[in-house]
């Protein structure tokens, strides 16, 4: 399955992975534009948390939990402590690994599940064998590129994207399933008048880079957001900046519009107040 537009167990769903597990893992601006990229496409807030009057580094805590198979497995293996022993605190912090685990599971777990556990599909037994699981599918709904899919594997149930074959090598942006999902919502909660959500400098390189290498090379989709973000990578300052400057100008333009949209809300409100006290 692929670990674009993949659901959470509450059926939450989550943004296409823009890059592997083991480049976040190497490389950090790459980890922070996508933990960014991630918060925004979920609405939740994302801050650098400080423990013991020092700022947390969520990259190495990202790597250290993943290193040793994850949030769950670190829980269940009581590995908290092993994990706060290296961010160094010092002794007068106390409950360092509550701390630590109450941040993970804020900021990174539910980003772990796109870009690391989804990332671990292919099942291998200690021998290095493949294990020979029992699935069973059910298709839950269609678009465009295929069908959101229910699995059962053996007795756990998993959801995904199915695409059409002539679709397999398609790499959605982020921010196009942002704008997807927000309007959803907005149709969910009957407001088409609700403003689109501001993208990021690294949303609109992506959206341009994108263009311009599928037009360039249309048959390797799969590489492009590694590309993509290489390219990121080696903007000069002053490049980068010009990118930067659309995303601040875009999330003006977002406070703006919403700052409208709320005072328009609260007029609507005052008149129906009056209307019900008529």
């Amino acid at each position: 399955m692929s670990p674009a537009g993949i659901f959470g167990s509450d059926g939450e769903s989550y943004p296409v992975a823009l890059a592997s597990h083991d480049d976040l893992v190497k490389d950090s601006s790459l980890f922070w534009e996508t933990l960014q990229s991630f918060h925004r496409f979920m609405g939740t807030p994302l801050m650098v948390p400080v423990i013991g009057g020092k700022e947390l580094n969520l990259h190495v805590l990202y790597t250290e939990v993943t290193k040793r198979g994850g949030f769950d497995k670190v829980v269940r293996l009581k590995k908290w402590r092993e994990v706060s022993e290296i961010f160094g605190f010092s002794t007068t912090t106390t409950s360092a690994s509550y701390a630590l685990r109450k941040r993970y599971m804020k900021f990174l777990y539910h980003y772990e599940i796109v870009y690391f556990l989804s990332s671990k599909s292919s099942t291998h037994s200690d021998s290095g064998g493949f294990i020979t699981l029992e699935a069973t599918g059910i298709i839950d709904n269609k678009f465009e590129y295929g069908y959101l899919v229910r699995m059962k594997l053996d007795s756990e149930i998993l959801h995904g994207v199915l695409y059409h074959p002539q679709h397999k090598n398609v790499i959605i942006p982020n921010m196009d399933l942002t704008t997807s999902r927000k309007r959803r919502n907005r149709r969910k909660s009957g407001d088409p008048t609700r403003p689109k959500t501001n993208r990021s400098g690294y949303n609109f390189f992506f959206a341009e880079k994108h263009a311009e290498l599928k037009s360039k090379y249309p048959d390797r989709e799969r590489e492009f957001t590694k590309m993509i973000g290489d390219s990121w990578n080696n903007l000069s300052p002053e490049d980068k900046s010009v990118y930067q400057k659309q995303g601040l100008e875009d999330k003006e333009r977002y406070q703006r519009e919403m700052a409208e949209y709320k005072e328009r809300a609260k007029h609507l409100n005052v008149e129906y107040d009056l209307r019900l006290m008529e």
